[in-house]
């Protein structure tokens, strides 16, 4: 009986764990929305979650080599959004240029590249809570 306790309890800190984590990271990447100018190319933060994935050019964002930076590489945040009325259903659109990544300051391409890692993170938990969703669908 104490294992299974034991295991719930484990179960129960991690979630909560993960929803301090999903709190404390939305509130950071709301602050570097900002910061980066991101607002002045996306009307509200929200609106930031409508895309179907945001990506970084110029910088890597593998985590082997994370934040390294592209010789001759322009840094760009750029977002893919998708219309599946289009004729061509995906198109990206840059949400904020930096200029030749070699010369951005480091400290404000780590932003950058945290900014990136934040959105994504929210994003997978955005994901996670739609299929968890659907899922409730085959229960019926």
């Amino acid at each position: 009986m104490s294992s299974a306790l034991d295991r719930l309890k484990n179960l129960t800190s991690k979630i909560s764990s993960y929803e301090m984590a999903r709190k404390e990271n939305k509130i950071i990447l709301q602050e570097l929305f900002f910061e980066l100018g991101i607002d002045k190319k996306v009307q509200s933060f929200e609106e930031l979650f409508e895309f179907k994935a945001i990506n970084l050019s110029g910088v890597s964002l593998q985590s082997e080599s994370l934040g390294e930076v592209r010789e001759g590489k322009y840094l760009q945040i750029l977002a893919i959004a998708y219309d599946k009325d289009a004729t061509i259903k995906s198109k990206n659109i840059s949400l904020a240029y930096f200029g030749k990544a070699q010369n951005v300051e480091s400290s404000f391409k780590d932003k950058v590249v945290e900014f990136v890692i934040r959105y994504r993170f929210e994003k997978s938990f955005i994901t996670l809570e739609h299929y968890h969703g659907m899922l409730e669908e085959f229960k019926k």
